[in-house]
């Protein structure tokens, strides 16, 4: 008996092992530098969409905290480069600033990034117009550069 349960120890973990080798590199965490400033997260959903998400701070004029969701789309095939992926992507999320006046507004990323080819690095750069609908209507805009690392 003791031999049956150690057997069947033994193959269950080899069976996850063996689905830690193949489960791909969907989640990633990195930074991002410019209006605002701080943590990026991404979560992919397929091989073209994904989830981004911020938890960021605005230094310019009223010092403040941003948070942001986007679900964006990848495309991979207008700028082949040789080695790696340059994707460009767009998409449609919101955001929650807290000022003096609380805000929240709509915002539609647009960016481009590089995914590395032999390194779960992937480098971006996005302009992101914001729809800001409270406390009052009005537009405003992020934009910066990022670093995730993906695992």
């Amino acid at each position: 008996m003791k031999k049956l349960v150690a057997l069947l120890l033994l193959t269950g973990v080899m069976a996850i092992a063996a689905e830690a080798q193949n489960t791909e590199r969907n989640k990633g965490l990195g930074a991002i530098i410019g209006d605002p400033t701080g943590v990026s997260l991404a979560y992919w959903t397929s091989d073209n969409q994904a989830f981004s998400a911020g938890a960021a701070w605005h230094f310019v004029h009223n010092p403040s905290m941003h948070l942001h969701v986007d679900y964006l789309f990848y495309r991979f095939d207008i700028i082949e480069p040789n080695v790696g992926a340059l994707p460009l992507y767009f998409g449609v999320g919101g955001r929650i600033r807290f000022d003096y006046e609380d805000k929240f507004g709509i915002r539609f990323p647009l960016g481009l990034a590089y995914h590395f080819q032999n390194d779960p690095l992937e480098i971006f750069l996005e302009v992101v117009p914001v729809l800001d609908l409270v406390p009052g209507t009005g537009f405003s805009g992020n934009s910066g550069i990022g670093i995730r690392y993906y695992f």
